[in-house]
């Protein structure tokens, strides 16, 4: 995709060392953002030491990538940030879209207001990075997301700074999928300071291709390319090295993964902030092309519901499927479908330690990011021109036929399981999302209520 986005940022970020407290300010951008207020939050960090060196690992996951040329690693792609429910959540993405990234700074280690709540990008510029990096252990920290309400500028419109950079199309269709990902990860390992340390120095040398396992042997976690029945499987190993600033000060690690081995995640505890780390299964693939948030677009949710959910939603508040299944009187399933599609829609993050989604709206457009997937705007074209043909839809069990370009294919769901005789499905096998014909069948049939 060529379409171009404005990052239109009124001032650089920087921070600034005063007589008395050191001073942080994030400027701030969003394309969707409604409010007036130009600040998210000012006040003082409690563990302003601990939040700055998670940001400067954050900085470094957005700047690095594991399969991109030196010229696409010059398009920086700025981080996002989540003000609101006296928290806020920085997330940031690989430039390949194979490693996310989140800083969760909880309610106990800041002291301040929240003059507006929301998702908004922020300026990370180098001078401000090495300035961060200098906060020392005792050193306190007032931030302002956006702009302070006392800035005075006399020519505003000289001060406007935008940056035009390609859309981060497998950053956003990253944020959208990695969260499908984080809701279906289950806790398998909680290490503390030592064993994290002791941990991170099995990690071999250079890059490895093959896969590695996290293992136990004699009670001993640690990494080998040697599987066993316990094993959780990393793929790009060397990408957990981006972890190894923050260790020496985490008081713990625990690691999450997905029960297909397609995702890891691994979060660190400092007191009142948390940085968590998720990897995709394969480098060069990135969590982008996982397709997971595809069959959560299936399914034909009300505008209405949608922007209510937008309209009443708090940045950060707790998102419960249930309690939204029994106050909007619908079933289970389609609660779950709502949840999905909110997530798919950039609506949603989720928390893989606290177990719930957080409303969170990104910054872009909802047309950029409904755009992002080629696979359903193929299906939905299909049924367009009238190409699917249902066979059988009884007991669980749908057959049918769909045109391709010279070839008829055959689609067959059973008990939720769907296979088709498209070459990309004997290819990838369903682990990277359903094919067209698949999402057109499932979608005609309605299969998912």
């Amino acid at each position: 995709m060529s379409e171009i986005i404005t990052y239109s940022y009124r001032q650089s970020s920087s921070l600034h060392h005063t007589a008395q407290t050191p001073q942080l300010l994030l400027s701030a951008y969003s394309e969707v953002e409604k409010s007036q207020l130009s600040c998210f939050f000012q006040g003082v960090i409690r563990e302003s030491y601990m939040l700055s060196r998670c940001l400067l690992v954050l900085s470094n996951v957005v700047k690095s990538s594991f399969n991109l040329s030196p010229f696409q690693l010059a398009l920086l792609k700025d981080p996002i940030v989540t003000a609101g429910n006296q928290q806020l959540r920085f997330e940031g993405f690989s430039h390949c879209a194979g490693v996310y990234a989140r800083v969760d700074v909880m309610p106990g280690a800041l002291d301040g207001v929240f003059p507006a709540s929301g998702t908004v990008n922020v300026d990370f510029n180098q001078p401000m990075l090495n300035a961060l990096a200098a906060v020392g252990r005792n050193d306190a920290l007032l931030l302002s997301v956006g702009e302070k309400e006392i800035a005075v500028q006399t020519s505003p419109a000289e001060n406007i700074i935008e940056r035009k950079v390609p859309l981060p199309v497998k950053w956003i269709k990253g944020l959208t999928s990695v969260q499908l990902l984080l809701a279906a990860a289950g806790e398998v390992h909680t290490f503390n300071k030592m064993q994290a340390l002791q941990l991170f120095q099995s990690i071999p040398n250079g890059q490895p291709k093959a896969d590695y396992y996290l293992v136990t042997r004699g009670n001993k976690p640690l990494f080998s390319p040697v599987n066993t029945s316990k094993g959780i499987c990393i793929g790009g190993i060397h990408r957990l090295k981006l972890l190894e600033p923050l260790l020496p000060l985490a008081d713990q690690l625990r690691v999450f993964a997905d029960p297909d081995m397609q995702a890891t995640t691994w979060q660190l505890y400092f007191g009142q902030v948390r940085f968590s780390l998720s990897l995709s299964r394969e480098c060069w693939r990135g969590f982008s092309g996982e397709g997971a948030a595809l069959e959560s677009l299936l399914a034909d949710i009300p505008d209405s519901l949608l922007a209510a959910m937008d309209k009443y939603s708090y940045a950060n508040q707790a998102f419960n499927t249930t309690l939204l299944a029994v106050t909007e009187n619908m079933s289970f399933k389609q609660a779950d479908s709502l949840t999905g599609r909110m997530a798919a829609m950039g609506l949603l993050g989720y928390d893989p330690d606290a177990r719930h989604y957080f409303y969170r709206r990104l910054p872009y457009k909802p047309s950029r990011i409904l755009q992002l997937n080629p696979r359903m705007k193929e299906a939905e074209q299909l049924l367009a021109e009238d190409k699917v043909m249902l066979l059988s839809t009884a007991d669980e069990k749908i057959e049918a036929r769909v045109a391709g370009s010279q070839v008829w294919h055959t689609v067959v769901i059973d008990q939720g399981k769907a296979r088709c005789t498209c070459t990309w499905f004997a290819k990838h096998q369903g682990e990277r999302g359903a094919c067209k014909h698949i999402l057109a069948v499932k979608k005609k049939s309605d299969s998912r209520f």
